[in-house]
């Protein structure tokens, strides 16, 4: 791994939207290499030339209605869908379904980028420039004078560099080390990078022992508003299930996990053994609904042994 790829590194705490921040800036940085002579990066910029121009066509007076149609609102569910769409294939470690999901999100961005140029707003160049100076303006520890010798001191580098970039936005109005997380993420992801944007400066469990008593506490807090019965319980067990949950994804980020992906691997997890069960009880000529509850438990119990290596 080169050091210009430090924040990906292995075991370090990132949170997916920088993770995806940056992936963007190495695939589309690398299209102005062309001016180098790579061939590598000639062939790149050429097909997203071609992109470019094709996009340009399905907007045009003889392209396609429903893309003329089209607008921000309108793409923006398909934006997402791509993107969880490029999740699952590296979930499933699907190399060539990774390959098509990411042309799909790769179209996105080419997508939005032509209904701005319409409206005057900017180009895909633009974009391409912006998420180059960026990237060079982000590694001073490779293009400065000082060097990281390891990926920790790079991803430090890293965020000092995105703290001054806050800095300056702060004197417009952004002056909170947590403003600037989307509304529309997943409450996980939100959770995630709220305890990213903490840790940043200091605010965080010294080790995971200390977040597990966290969420020992929350669990603790649940049940003493179940058995006291509140005047208000449905708001006070909302709130109190809110704090474990968002302890819970804390931990996967102390951790260096992505509590997205670990929920999304527990969901298909609890899909899988749930039809294996609907399947064995077919054999058996029942339906789950007639089974009482210790058969279902005593199948499920049988499914899980079956799964441990």
């Amino acid at each position: 791994m080169e050091a210009r790829h430090a924040p990906l590194a292995r075991g370090l705490a990132i949170s997916p939207i920088a993770l995806i921040d940056y992936m963007l800036k190495l695939i589309c940085g690398s299209t102005l290499r062309i001016t180098r002579g790579e061939s590598g990066g000639a062939l790149a910029g050429e097909n997203i030339r071609k992109l470019v121009e094709l996009m340009a066509h399905l907007r045009g007076p003889d392209g396609c209605p429903w893309d003329r149609e089209q607008t921000y609102d309108s793409v923006k569910g398909l934006m997402l869908e791509e993107a969880y769409e490029v999740v699952d294939a590296v979930t499933r470690r699907d190399f060539d379904g990774l390959e098509d999901e990411l042309g799909d999100l790769l179209f996105q961005v080419v997508f939005y980028s032509r209904l701005a140029e319409e409206e005057g707003r900017f180009a895909i160049s633009d974009v391409i420039e912006r998420i180059h100076a960026k990237l060079l303006r982000r590694h001073p520890h490779v293009f400065g004078e000082v060097r990281a010798r390891n990926a920790q001191e790079a991803l430090g580098s890293w965020l000092a560099v995105k703290a001054q970039e806050r800095g300056a936005e702060g004197k417009q109005g952004q002056n909170s080390v947590l403003e600037g997380i989307p509304a529309s993420l997943p409450s996980t992801l939100a959770a995630y990078e709220l305890g990213v944007r903490a840790a940043e400066v200091g605010f965080d469990w010294a080790k995971a022992g200390d977040v597990l008593d966290k969420i020992e506490e929350e669990v603790r807090e649940l049940r003493r508003e179940l058995a006291e019965k509140p005047r208000d319980p449905a708001a006070r067990v909302e709130e109190e299930i809110g704090d474990l949950l968002f302890a819970a994804a804390n931990l996967a980020r102390f951790l260096r996990y992505d509590p997205e992906s670990c929920l999304r691997r527990a969901n298909q997890k609890f899909q899988r053994r749930f039809q294996a069960m609907e399947q064995e009880m077919a054999k058996r000529g029942k339906k789950l609904r007639d089974c009482t509850l210790e058969e279902m438990e005593s199948i499920w119990t049988d499914l899980k042994a079956q799964e441990a290596p």
